[in-house]
């Protein structure tokens, strides 16, 4: 594990795989999904309580994945987050599903934080703000 680096355990399920028995391409990025708001849980902030509180939404602005090796059905996964950079409306996360020690898929995600009902961007609240700022 890297400096800062959050991870979550994802169990393949049949319903992640397609034709071919292998896990459905998109569903590498509900994986990511998953570990971005476990990591944001771990950090005491939860999104539905960000809406209410602060006005704000996360949604992702770009995603680049590289998919390296199949992960298959009833396979053990550890889902990486790393916060790499972020600005006073967005985040940027290195991000990577791995088995064991075998990489099967990496991405870079970035995440913009917006006003919930305009759907313009907004600042990162400070408190998740200052939290961050260690993670970085």
């Amino acid at each position: 594990m890297k400096r800062d680096e959050f991870i979550w355990p994802v169990r393949v399920y049949y319903e992640d795989t397609d034709a071919g028995g292998v896990v459905y391409y998109a569903n590498y990025l509900k994986f990511f999904e998953r570990a971005r708001t476990e990591f944001l849980r771990a950090q005491g902030f939860e999104q539905d309580a960000l809406k209410a509180r602060h006005g704000i939404i996360f949604a992702v602005r770009s995603v680049r994945a590289d998919y390296l090796r199949p992960a298959r059905f009833n396979d053990l996964l550890a889902v990486s987050c790393r916060l790499t950079g972020h600005k006073r409306a967005s985040l940027e996360f290195f991000q990577q599903v791995r088995r064991e020690e075998q990489v099967l898929c990496e991405g870079r995600v970035r995440i913009a934080c917006l006003d919930a009902s305009a759907f313009r961007p907004r600042s990162i609240p400070e408190p998740l703000w200052r939290t961050l700022q260690s993670h970085e």
